[in-house]
């Protein structure tokens, strides 16, 4: 913050003092007389003529701010030498103008605060606030500046007070303005139970220390250059010089030791009478001073480097360097906080999605159950439709087998009559024959006796009748012929389809002949193996009586041939195995039949469903 920005602060607050009706603007005369105060305070010339040129365009009534400021900056500020004058004479300036308006208080009590507190209180918070207008101080920097006040009060902040102030609404959105804090000074809530006395000093201290660049204050003993004696002084260190005065009041200035690049701080040993030394050299001189402990010594030697420090690194003032750090440090607060705030909608947004994803997922295993549901579903109507395909197969194959053979009756019936049919042509062929053949004989009657066909008129005209009853005869007989004929195409055709559909079904009957062949072998081998089980056992149940039976004395042993023949093996028959060996002669029956080639076969399937009732034979 450069000293124009501390100077516009200052004269903000007087040039709104003299907007009375709050309306943001100034009468010229008000105007001429605060830049006249200025240029007094600031040592500058005052040209009087240059405010009437300036606004000889805006005659007509007031001057706002945006139109002071050109003027301000133009006539005033750049005018403005730093150290060419004091600024709390222009602080006290603006003060005294803004405090007759805003600073209203009650005299009589006991908790207000004297009028140089509250002004240096004013010019604390100017250096503190935001440099945005209208001036407020954020809650941090009030914080900070009762904490400091406290400190020089050697007491603790009550927490408690400044939270509820805190607390308020208008406080946390737009900060607290200066006349605000000074309220909240006067009321006694901050420094209820302290001496006026006391605060006055606290305040003082922490003025001089923010707005004065006072870095520390303090009496040391200094060793003089010229007489070397040891004399005590008040000593006021800040970041240019380092300065000290007859006594504590700062009337009497005895020197002053500027500070740079070049200057130094040592610890020396005591001596002299002297203890808790250091020294301070410069360029052209070394100047001995001793605290009165070791505490201070430490605290003067820290204060010192850090004004060399503040010197190298350019920096005027120590308080401007740390405000800007904290207000560094509350912007990345505030950011880490949005970023956080940013983190944590995004966490939020990502839960959301989350939850979504498994309601969305519980959905799908509810949808996958009812698939899985309705596949089970599916999967049993297409076994059920399976089982009814196949039955409806074993059903037409019945049909087929049935049709076939009232085909191959019907086939023979229509041979039968096709037979007939022929033997009838054959008569009619042959009687055509002999029709054609008397024929014959006729006209060569005719022609023969044809001296006589007056005689024989009446018989020609016979003949000629029958000779047309004979054609008519002959025409039935070329229509049957034809017709027989298509109806023997017909009866061909359909021959042919029954014969292929007799194929297909044939077919299918020799796959299952085959599969039922494969199950034969099947059982013929467990057969096989039952009945090497069954020579097994009876083996054993031999040994088992030939073990088990005691020999007396005398006795013989058995032979083997004599256990063999007095060892049966049981035969336990199941009467389902007899239903199922009936139904399999049944079944046996029926198939020999229907079709003789498969008598063979019928016969294994009867041995094997003996022997699958337990009918074993026994070599």
């Amino acid at each position: 913050m450069d000293l124009r920005s501390e100077l516009l602060k200052s004269i903000w607050y007087g040039f709104t003092a003299l907007d009375l009706e709050k309306s943001g603007k100034v009468s010229k005369s008000q105007l001429k007389v605060l830049s006249h105060n200025l240029c007094t305070v600031l040592s500058i010339p005052h040209d009087p003529v240059a405010l009437e040129e300036h606004f000889r365009d805006d005659d007509d009534g007031p001057v706002s701010s945006q139109g002071y400021m050109p003027y301000l900056n133009k006539y005033i500020l750049d005018k403005v030498v730093e150290g060419s004058f004091i600024k709390e004479n222009v602080d006290e300036l603006c003060w005294t103008l803004t405090a007759k308006k805003n600073y209203q208080t009650d005299k009589t009590s006991s908790t207000v605060l004297p009028e140089k507190d509250a002004f240096r209180l004013w010019c604390l918070f100017n250096f503190l606030s935001e440099d945005k207008y209208p001036l407020v101080m954020v809650p941090d920097e009030v914080e900070y500046l009762l904490k400091k006040m406290c400190m020089a009060m050697s007491i603790e902040v009550n927490c408690v007070e400044l939270e509820d102030f805190f607390s308020q609404d208008s406080v946390q959105q737009t900060g607290i303005t200066v006349w605000v804090f000074l309220a909240m000074m006067n009321s006694g809530k901050i420094t209820r139970g302290i001496d006026k006395g006391i605060i006055s000093m606290a305040i003082e201290e922490v003025y001089r220390e923010i707005v004065g660049d006072v870095l520390k204050e303090g009496y040391l003993w200094k060793k003089g250059q010229l007489r070397r004696n040891w004399k005590e002084r008040w000593f006021t260190l800040r970041p240019s010089n380092l300065s000290y005065f007859t006594g504590e009041d700062r009337k009497d200035c005895q020197g002053n030791i500027p500070l740079d690049g070049n200057c130094c701080v040592e610890v020396l040993p005591d001596r002299d009478g002297k203890r808790c030394m250091f020294c301070l050299k410069t360029l052209s001189k070394t100047y001995e001073m001793s605290a009165s402990d070791t505490k201070q010594r430490q605290e003067w030697t820290t204060a010192i480097q850090t004004a060399i420090r503040l010197h190298v690194e350019g920096k005027t003032s120590l308080h401007k360097d740390l405000k800007l750090k904290r207000r560094e440090q509350r912007e990345h607060r505030e950011k880490r906080q949005q970023s956080k705030e940013e983190e944590l909608q995004r966490l939020r947004a990502l839960q959301e999605e989350r939850e979504r994803k498994l309601a969305e997922l519980e959905l799908l295993k509810e949808a996958q159950k009812q698939a899985q549901a309705l596949l089970e579903q599916d999967e049993q109507k297409r076994r059920q439709q399976h089982e009814q395909l196949q039955q409806a197969l074993e059903v037409q194959l019945r049909e087929a087998e049935e049709a076939r053979v009232s085909m191959q009756a019907e086939m023979v019936l229509k041979e039968e009559e096709a037979e007939k049919q022929r033997k009838r042509i054959l008569e009619l062929e042959e009687m055509q024959k002999r029709l054609e053949e008397a024929l014959q004989l006729e006209i060569k009657a005719r022609l023969d006796e044809e001296s006589f066909r007056y005689d024989q008129a009446r018989l020609l005209a016979d003949e000629e009748e029958k000779m047309k009853a004979l054609m008519a005869l002959q025409e039935e007989q070329e229509e049957y012929i034809l017709k027989t004929e298509r109806e023997k195409q017909e009866l061909k055709q359909e021959m042919d389809s029954k014969s292929r559909s007799l194929d297909d079904a044939q077919r299918q009957l020799e796959e299952v002949r085959a599969n039922r062949h494969r199950v034969d072998q099947d059982v013929v081998a467990a057969q096989r193996k039952l009945r090497q089980a069954s020579t097994n056992v009876k083996h054993w149940n031999v040994q088992m009586n030939r073990l088990m039976r005691p020999i007396g004395p005398g006795e013989k042993r058995p032979s083997l041939g004599s256990s063999y023949s007095s060892f049966q093996i049981p035969t336990q028959r199941d009467p389902g195995l007899r239903l199922r060996r009936r139904s399999g002669s049944e079944d046996q029956d029926e198939e020999s039949k229907e079709n003789v080639d498969s008598r063979p076969g019928c016969d294994l399937e009867k041995r094997h469903s003996h022997a699958s009732n337990g009918d074993m034979d026994i070599p």
